[in-house]
């Protein structure tokens, strides 16, 4: 267990602090970056830093429920799907970069928060931690269809970006839910939607 704590907090280092990878193309790939006003700019990267620090929480999460996993092939689902939304993590960070902008300052934090929850999770039982991802995918899923709708019209760019990350976040509610993922409670996913809008404004501004 030791030895997987230390690897865990490897992992958490390299979320937060290093350049994150692709392995696929960048779904803005050959689209022109369209003149923003400083307004517009501002709200464009307001949005990516929000979506940044959710594929942050994205990846705490699927470490913690790796981490309490009781059944090997549910581990090897969550280890798939945070190496999978590494891919939105080194998106949005491209983006802000060119936005001239940085992630945000409370994705330590964030972080420790969103593993100590995916692990509680993991705990819970597995058709709990996979209905826990099934639910966090939904709501993450809202956001984005509600960023998508707000970024400023031209910026195709960021809205790229935001359409194939929702359509991969679909993608991994849907195999939650067939891998054997239960509706969680009513109490449960409130406390959700409530610490989700927490991060959602503290991380448009910091």
């Amino acid at each position: 267990m030791l030895d997987k704590l230390i690897i865990e907090f490897d992992k958490g280092l390299r979320t937060v602090f290093a350049p994150a990878q692709t392995l696929r193309p960048h779904p803005d790939t050959g689209l022109e970056d369209a003149g923003l006003s400083d307004l517009e700019k501002r709200h464009a990267l307001g949005l990516m830093r929000v979506n940044h620090c959710g594929e942050v929480c994205a990846q705490a999460l699927y470490h913690g429920q790796a981490l309490t996993a009781k059944l090997p092939n549910v581990r090897r689902e969550m280890e798939q799907a945070a190496i999978e939304e590494q891919d939105h993590l080194a998106w949005c960070e491209d983006r802000l970069k060119e936005l001239d902008s940085h992630t945000s300052l409370l994705n330590p934090v964030w972080y420790g928060l969103s593993f100590g929850m995916g692990a509680i999770a993991g705990i819970a039982g597995d058709k709990y931690s996979l209905g826990f991802v099934a639910e966090t995918e939904r709501q993450v899923s809202m956001h984005l269809q509600h960023h998508i709708s707000q970024l400023p019209q031209q910026d195709e760019r960021s809205r790229k970006i935001l359409v194939q990350m929702n359509e991969d976040e679909l993608h991994h509610r849907d195999t939650a839910l067939n891998a054997g993922g239960v509706d969680l409670p009513a109490a449960v996913k409130i406390t959700m939607t409530a610490i989700s809008k927490l991060m959602t404004k503290t991380s448009y501004y910091i």
